[in-house]
């Protein structure tokens, strides 16, 4: 039982980065195709963009082995349903980490957080995080599902077991 949250963990530790590399991917993309800048608000400091991100990824760790370690390996099953609340969450936090750090960037104006948030709320780069948190929560519980360790490697169909 051990061996199997050990592996879990580590999957969701590979996952969490795939999420983060899918999410700078994606920005970078969709920045360059909407020529719009993934933080449009100068005002809120350069550390605005890699903050939100950063818990973003961090819920999505959290949430992967939440849901990797808390159920056996054999009762594993791939949920939609906790893949769309990971998805929400990140939605939130990715939105609630930018307010939060936009009001630290700008501590005059106090509604910061608010405006900032309110902003984000439609932004195709929040919406993009939402997304990238349910597919990479889908193809976590596939892998889990899978179990391949159990099964061995896999093989070309040239392979025979025997050749080990």
């Amino acid at each position: 039982m051990r061996d199997d949250r050990t592996y879990a963990a580590v999957v969701a530790v590979f996952a969490a980065f795939l999420y983060l590399a899918i999410l700078v991917g994606a920005f970078g993309l969709i920045s360059l195709t909407t020529n719009t800048e993934v933080i449009a608000d100068p005002d809120v400091g350069p550390l605005v963009g890699p903050i939100m991100t950063g818990s973003a990824t961090v819920l999505v760790l959290i949430f992967l082995i939440a849901i990797g370690t808390r159920v056996p390996a054999q009762n594993q099953k791939i949920s939609p349903p906790a893949a769309i609340a990971v998805a929400v969450a990140a939605y939130l936090v990715f939105i609630a980490a930018g307010g939060i750090a936009g009001a630290a960037g700008d501590p005059a104006n106090p509604f910061h957080y608010f405006i900032f948030a309110f902003g984000q709320l439609g932004s195709v780069y929040a919406i993009t995080a939402g997304i990238a948190a349910f597919v990479v929560t889908l193809l976590y519980q596939l892998v889990l599902v899978g179990r391949f360790r159990d099964r061995g490697r896999p093989r070309w169909p040239w392979e025979s077991p025997d050749d080990e």
